[in-house]
C-alpha cells in the first residue's frame, strides 16, 4: 500500500489524486487531499466568477473524484506552518504532491499604487467569491462612478463583467450577500478595461470577451483608432497567420468598433496601447484617475512608449497583470519563475530529485493555461511518482496520518463536514430568497462543519 498526500484540492490536486488511484500499475494507492481551507475545489470555488455557471459545474466532476473510497478530503489543514512542517508531512506519507497554485498577484510598480481605492483583481475576485481570507476586504463601492481594470486576460474580463452587471443578474448566483449588496448600491456606470499592447495580443478567450457585449443595459465600445494601430488589424494575410482565438477576438472587437454608446446607461470601454504610468489621487488619499502612456508596436512583438499621456477618471482601480507563486516553507523555490524547481514533477533540491516530493499545477509550471491544462500536468507528475513507487514503498509508516494530524493540534474537516457546509449554504441562501449562497468567513465555515 502506498499512502500519498496531495496538498491542494483544486483541479491540479484532484486530477493528481484521480490519476494515482485509477491507474493499475501500482495497486493499493490511498490518497489524502489536504487543503488549508475547509472547502474543496480551489479556484473552481474561489476563482471562477459566480455568473459562470457552466465552468463552476466542474465542481460536480471534482466531487465525484473526492468521493472515491480511496481518496480522503482533509480540509482546514495548513501545510508548512508550525503544526505541520513539510518535513513532518513527508514522514507521515510515502509521497507528497504539492498543488498549491500561484496565490500572489503582480504589482504594477508605478507611483500611486498605494492609494485608497487601488486593489488587486485577485483580492476583488476573492471578495465576491466568498473566500474567507477576504471577508474583511473593503472596496468602498458606494459612490464609485468609474473604474479602471488593468489587464487583458480572462480575470480582467471577469472583474469588468461583474462590475458592469446589474444586481438582478447576480442574485441567482452563489455570491455572498455582503458582496451582492455592495455591488447593488455602487452606482458604477463606466468601466475601462485597459491593455498596454494591442487587441491581437490579448490573453482573454473569445467566449469571455464576447460576453461583455451581451450584458443587459450595458454598452460595450472600442475605439477604432486603437484597433488600427495593431499591425495585423487591417492586414488580412497577417491576421490569417494568427492563432484562431486571436482571429476570433479581433472579429468580436471589430463588431464593437465605433459603436454609438447610445443612452446614459452603463458602459464598458475596451482600451488598447496604453501603458500604466501613474495613479492619481485627491487630497483625501483616494484615487481619482489613472495616467497612461500611449504605446506603439516596436516591430519585435512588444511595445514602446510614445511620450503621449492620457488620464482616465476612476474611483476604483483593479490591477490584473498576472500571478506568481509563493514560497512554501521547507520547499525549494525559484523566485524568478515563481515555481518550485522540478524535473517532470519531481522536486529538485540542489539539482537532484528529492524522492517523495512532487509538484503539479501552477506551482510547477507557472500561472499558464486553463483549467483543463492541469490534467496532463497532473498526469505527468503522477507518472513520475508511480515510477518511484518501488523505492517509496520501502519505508514503513507509523499508522494513519489522520491520527498524527489531530495529535499535532489540527482539526481536519472531513467530507461529512464539507457536506454540512454545503447544507448550511443552501439554508443561508433560502433565508435570502436565493439559491445556495456562500458562507464568506472562517468562523461560519468551521461552525457549519461542526468545529466551532
Amino acid at each position: 500500500m502506498l499512502r500519498v498526500a496531495v496538498v491542494g484540492s483544486g483541479p491540479s490536486g484532484v486530477y493528481a489524486a484521480q490519476t494515482l488511484v485509477q491507474q493499475r500499475e501500482v495497486p493499493g494507492v490511498l490518497v489524502d487531499v489536504l487543503d488549508r481551507l475547509p472547502a474543496p475545489y480551489g479556484l473552481v470555488r474561489y476563482g471562477v466568477a459566480p455568473d459562470h455557471e457552466k465552468i463552476k459545474s466542474l465542481q460536480g466532476s471534482l466531487r465525484t473524484v473526492l468521493e472515491d473510497e480511496r481518496i480522503r478530503f482533509l480540509g482546514n489543514v495548513e501545510v508548512g506552518g508550525p503544526a505541520l512542517p513539510t518535513g513532518r508531512l513527508l514522514e507521515l506519507y510515502h509521497a507528497v504532491v504539492y498543488c498549491v497554485g500561484a496565490a500572489r498577484d503582480r504589482l504594477l510598480g508605478i507611483p500611486g499604487e498605494d492609494l485608497a481605492g487601488v486593489h488587486s483583481a485577485t483580492s476583488f475576485v476573492s471578495w465576491y467569491s466568498g473566500h474567507p481570507d477576504a471577508v474583511d476586504e473593503s472596496f468602498d463601492l458606494p459612490g464609485v462612478d468609474s473604474a479602471v481594470v488593468v489587464g487583458a486576460g480572462n480575470v480582467a474580463v471577469d472583474v469588468t463583467r461583474i462590475l458592469a452587471r446589474g444586481p438582478a443578474e447576480l442574485e441567482p448566483t452563489d455570491m455572498p450577500q455582503p458582496a451582492l449588496g455592495a455591488l447593488a448600491i455602487s452606482g458604477l456606470r463606466r468601466v475601462a478595461m485597459v491593455a498596454r499592447r494591442g487587441p491581437s495580443q490579448g490573453k482573454f478567450t473569445t467566449k469571455e470577451l464576447r460576453e461583455l457585449g451581451t450584458l443587459p443595459g450595458v454598452d460595450t465600445v472600442v475605439d477604432p483608432a486603437e484597433l488600427a494601430i495593431d499591425p495585423v488589424y487591417e492586414d488580412p494575410a497577417a491576421a490569417a497567420a494568427l492563432p484562431a482565438v486571436a482571429r476570433r477576438n479581433l472579429e468580436a472587437l471589430r463588431g464593437w468598433a465605433g459603436a454609438d454608446p447610445g443612452g446614459s446607461g452603463r458602459r464598458i470601454a475596451l482600451r488598447f496601447y496604453l501603458r500604466p504610468a501613474e495613479i492619481l489621487g485627491g487630497p483625501d488619499g483616494r484615487v481619482t484617475a489613472m495616467r497612461f502612456e500611449r504605446t506603439a508596436p516596436d516591430g519585435r512583438g512588444g511595445v514602446s512608449g510614445t511620450g503621449v499621456f492620457e488620464d482616465i477618471e476612476a474611483q476604483l482601480v483593479l490591477r490584473s497583470v498576472g500571478y506568481k507563486g509563493v514560497p512554501l516553507a521547507g520547499l525549494p523555490f525559484d523566485p524568478s519563475k515563481g515555481t518550485v524547481p522540478h524535473a517532470a514533477g519531481r522536486v529538485l533540491r540542489a539539482g537532484r530529485a528529492s524522492v517523495g516530493e512532487y509538484v503539479a499545477g501552477w506551482i510547477k509550471r507557472g500561472p499558464t493555461g486553463v483549467i483543463g491544462t492541469n490534467r496532463p500536468c497532473a498526469k505527468e507528475t503522477a507518472s513520475s511518482l508511480l515510477q518511484d513507487a518501488g523505492v517509496l514503498a520501502r519505508r514503513e509508516l507509523s499508522g494513519d496520518p489522520l491520527d498524527a494530524l489531530r495529535a499535532a493540534g489540527l482539526h481536519p474537516v472531513e467530507w461529512p463536514g464539507w457536506l454540512a457546509i454545503e447544507a448550511a449554504e443552501t439554508d443561508l441562501g433560502r433565508s435570502f430568497g436565493r439559491g445556495s449562497v456562500k458562507i464568506p468567513d472562517w468562523s461560519g465555515l468551521l461552525g457549519a462543519a461542526g468545529l466551532a
